[in-house]
Order: structure tokens, then C-alpha cells, then sequence
């Protein structure tokens, strides 16, 4: 049985990044503190996380695994983006990229911890069991609803009395997240709650427990769902004006189901993509909304399949150009090479018996 890890406050000197962490891509593997630093602030959300440290501290419950490298030195093996964090915001000339942002955070900070919570592993298995059982067996996650909620108090409790854009920030701050994002979710609990207090529209088993958020949260990331549901976020007040009708109908779109078991709408990015082209187009939205074409059929209406043939047509004669031109110095061609070129020929010939045919009727 391994032995528990030792509890320390370890000094940020004393504390290394893993150039082996296996959430770095394999390039990384082995490089400087330094480049690992440019890296994660271009793809690991930092300057969030800079933020958090900033305005709360380092908070003790999320303490770094480490295991010791040798006298003074401790490797990091879970954590390395907190590292990274204090790291920045107690030097940030490590920053050599988004320099301006890293000194924003900075100078906004009301803590630069130096010393930092940590649990000291013998070995690193040992950090990899403790890991399984923390995320396999132990916190379970909160579901999108439970944060919406949790952040929605967090606004009442403790930033009522500013507006929501500057709420959002500070909320951003506390969280590490994106402002825009933490805006986004406010508004949609807004939403929520509306949906919540018509009894979910008596739409059968939907309840707080079946409710999937995120369908709210991503149709919000999308201007022509969200300007239906009577949200705009160019106000002060984005939900001041919720339009009540659009969204029963939004609801029963994405939750009532069929005879068949089926709702009209799948909350996934297709769908959602899909629905907002519609009620960008005022006739295939009434096809959809009013006469009850379905999501393919009302979408035929706008402009976006042509758009989308004319783009794959294009794009097939300039990849086929480009192959041409390579033909003559081509020593073997594939194995299937001749077959593919038939199926090309095929094809391109469907496609123009189809485009004349479609002439054809529409002349008659």
C-alpha cells in the first residue's frame, strides 16, 4: 500500500514545470520553462487562470502533486497550468507572447503567491493512482445547469450592483474563464428560468434533471437564435426583452418528441447551425416555424446549399488541377489511382445529367 503524500508549502524556486507532461504535445516534450510558458499561453486559457489566482489567491483544496527531483527542487506533475500561472504573475517578463495581456493581469493582481500548497508523491505511479481514483471515483463534475445556477447566485451575492458586462468580468476572474463566456451563461439561466416557471411547458419528462443547458448556452452563441429569442446582447440588459412565444417554440423544438420518439431538432452544432441560417431567411423560416416544413426542407429555402455546392464544385476542380499538374512526375501511381479517376469522371457526369434535369423542369 503506498504511503500517504506529505502536505508542504513548497516555494515557487523550488518548483519545476514537466516537460514531460503528457497534455503537451510531444514538440514540447523536453523544452525550456520558457517555451512550455509561450506555449500554454497561446493554447491553455493562462491569462484566465492568471486572473483567478489573482483576485482569490491560490486556493489551498487544489493543491500541486509534485514528486521531489532532487535537494530544493520538486517536479510538478499535476498543476503545471497553476505553476505556470503564479509563475507569470510573479515575473512576467517569462511572457514573450501575449505580453500585454500578461501585464494586464499582473497589474490587476491582488495576490502573487510565492509559496504553494502542495502534496509530495514518492514516485510519479503513485500521482497517477491517486489521479484514477480522484477522477474516476471521487468529485463528480457539476452539471452545465448546476454552474449556471451557482454563478447566478455568485452574480446576486456579490456583484448586484454593477452591470452585467462588468459582472461577468469580475465573475471571469474568480473562475478563470472568458468574460464573454461567464455573460453568456447568465443570460441563458435568465432564459432557463423563464422555461422553469412555465413548468417546462408541460413538455412530458422534461424537468430540471432532463433539461440539457448547454442547448441553451450554445443557441446563444448563435445572433439569429439568439435576436428569436428576444436576446440582445449589444444592450445593457440582454434579456430584458424575452420573447415568450419563441421560446416555447425553441423548447418544444429541441425537447417535445414525436410519435416516433423524436424531437424536430437535435441540440448539436448542426442543428443549431442549421436552424440559425433559417431564421436568417424570413421565408424559410415561416416554412419551418409556421408550415412545418422540416430542418433540410425549410433550409433549402436559403441561399446555403448553393453556396455550399458551388464551394465543393470549386473546390474539386482545384484540387484536380493541382493533381494534373503533378500527373508527369508521378513516377507509380496508387494502387486505385485509375479507379478513383473513373469515379471521378462518374460522378462529375451525374452531377451535370442532375443540374440539367433540375434545367429542364424548371423551364417547363
Amino acid at each position: 500500500m503506498a504511503a500517504k503524500p506529505d502536505f508542504l508549502n513548497i516555494k515557487l524556486s523550488e518548483l519545476k514545470l514537466d516537460s514531460e507532461n503528457p497534455r503537451l504535445p510531444k514538440s514540447m516534450h523536453g523544452k525550456s520553462d520558457a517555451e512550455i510558458l509561450s506555449y500554454m499561453l497561446l493554447d491553455a486559457s493562462l491569462i484566465e487562470l492568471m486572473l483567478a489566482i489573482g483576485e482569490n489567491d491560490f486556493f489551498a483544496g487544489e493543491q500541486l502533486l509534485v514528486v521531489k527531483a532532487k535537494d530544493n527542487e520538486y517536479k510538478v506533475i499535476e498543476g503545471n497550468r497553476r505553476l505556470a500561472a503564479v509563475m507569470l504573475l510573479n515575473n512576467p517578463k517569462l511572457a514573450d507572447v501575449q505580453v500585454s495581456k500578461v501585464e494586464k493581469a499582473v497589474a490587476e493582481a491582488k495576490f502573487k503567491p510565492t509559496e504553494i500548497p502542495c502534496l509530495i508523491f514518492k514516485i510519479k505511479d503513485e500521482i497517477h493512482a491517486y489521479l484514477g481514483y480522484r477522477h474516476i471515483t471521487g468529485i463528480k463534475e457539476w452539471r452545465l445547469l448546476e454552474k449556471a445556477r451557482y454563478l447566478s447566485g455568485l452574480r446576486k451575492s456579490n456583484f448586484s450592483n454593477i452591470n452585467l458586462a462588468q459582472a461577468s468580468r469580475e465573475i471571469a476572474k474568480i473562475i478563470g474563464s472568458r468574460a464573454d463566456y461567464v455573460r453568456r451563461i447568465l443570460v441563458g439561466f435568465e432564459l432557463y428560468k423563464n422555461i422553469e416557471d412555465e413548468a417546462f411547458f408541460r413538455i412530458r419528462d422534461l424537468n430540471d434533471t432532463t433539461f440539457y443547458f448547454n442547448y441553451i448556452a450554445d443557441s446563444l452563441n448563435r445572433a439569429n437564435i439568439s435576436s428569436f429569442l428576444g436576446i440582445d446582447f449589444n444592450s445593457e440588459v440582454p434579456e430584458s426583452a424575452i420573447n415568450a412565444v419563441n421560446l416555447k417554440k425553441w423548447t418544444q423544438w429541441l425537447f417535445e418528441k414525436n410519435d416516433q420518439n423524436k424531437t424536430r431538432l437535435i441540440g448539436d452544432s448542426y442543428d443549431l447551425n442549421s436552424l440559425n441560417t433559417i431564421l436568417g431567411h424570413e421565408e424559410a423560416r415561416i416554412a419551418f416555424d409556421e408550415k412545418g416544413y422540416s430542418l433540410e426542407k425549410a433550409k433549402e429555402l436559403t441561399d446555403e446549399l448553393d453556396n455550399q455546392f458551388q464551394t465543393f464544385i470549386k473546390k474539386s476542380v482545384e484540387a484536380l488541377e493541382n493533381a494534373d499538374r503533378l500527373a508527369i512526375r508521378v513516377k507509380l501511381p496508387y494502387e486505385d489511382a485509375e479507379e478513383d479517376l473513373k469515379n471521378v469522371r462518374r460522378t462529375a457526369q451525374k452531377i451535370l445529367r442532375t443540374i440539367q434535369e433540375n434545367e429542364d423542369i424548371d423551364e417547363n
